[in-house]
């Protein structure tokens, strides 16, 4: 058999089925990029509102509260650095266009992930597309989202939202699954009816994996979307790619401060979210 024909032909299958989908689903895709595009622009909006010195001094306060004083005044200088290299419009684009990626990710990841950690048979099916979800380069999801929605923030968001959902799908599940069947037995037997299970003995046991899981929505989000600054996402990500192309390694040094400083202080926000005596 010939493997060039077989492999053209598969080629050829997926432009059209891509062009069949384009053309009957327009209306579908136009509605999912407005839906997108309003979504981030609301959340750009409302990060944008403040002024930047008041911007950090809400995060610091938050810092302090969940983390501690050391990380909080870090935090707030963090950020000063951040406006003090001219990326504060970028830098409260990338957090936008993180939040909502993560945001509409978990509404889809946290409902599946509790049911496969219900139903064992649906974990055994979302496994192997999770696996390849995860295995395969993370830019590869920006050219049919290309395709279908055009370049932008809707691009951006779709793909990032299939990245950063397995993961919060995967320890859901396992969160879920971890109940303790003690713990089960009790509310069976003191006639608990299967919301009161959930919500009294099974989600504060998942809580901690659940976080976990949001933390790496998080992470994974803030990966994808600094590759998505080639599809005209805007934020940092797009501040590196035009600085890669003008060869400004200064600027991409910036940028890339920042995003280390973004993802530093969501990753320690989204890891004590939860108190410590809930966790143990």
């Amino acid at each position: 058999m010939d493997m060039s024909a077989f492999a053209g032909a598969f080629d050829s299958w997926v432009d059209d089925a891509l062009t069949w989908v384009s053309d009957n689903g327009g209306y579908l895709f136009d509605w999912l990029r407005a839906f997108f595009e309003g979504f981030y622009g609301s959340v750009l909006s409302l990060m944008a509102f403040a002024p930047w010195y008041v911007v950090a001094t809400v995060v610091g306060l938050m810092a302090w509260r969940i983390v501690g004083r050391s990380f909080a005044i870090g935090t707030a200088l963090g950020l000063v650095l951040c406006w003090t290299m001219g990326l504060w419009p970028q830098t409260m684009s990338t957090f936008a266009l993180v939040f909502s990626a993560t945001c509409l990710a978990l509404v889809v990841a946290l409902p599946v992930g509790i049911l496969a950690g219900f139903v064992p048979k649906l974990d055994h099916i979302v496994e192997p597309i999770l696996d390849l979800v995860q295995t395969l380069p993370p830019y590869i999801y920006l050219l049919p989202a290309i395709a279908l929605l055009g370049f932008g923030p809707a691009t951006a968001l779709a793909a990032t939202l299939i990245v950063a959902a397995p993961p919060a799908i995967r320890l859901t599940s396992l969160g879920i699954r971890m109940t303790p069947k003690e713990f089960v037995e009790l509310g069976q037997a003191t006639g608990m009816t299967p919301a009161q299970m959930f919500f009294k003995i099974r989600l504060p046991f998942a809580l901690p994996s659940i976080m976990a899981g949001i933390n790496q929505c998080l992470m994974m989000a803030f990966g994808m979307v600094v590759i998505a600054g080639i599809v005209g996402s805007g934020g940092l990500g797009q501040a590196i790619y035009e600085a890669i192309r003008t060869l400004d390694i200064g600027k991409s040094i910036d940028a890339a401060i920042a995003i280390v400083i973004l993802t530093i202080v969501i990753d320690r926000f989204t890891q004590n979210a939860v108190p410590r005596e809930e966790t143990k």
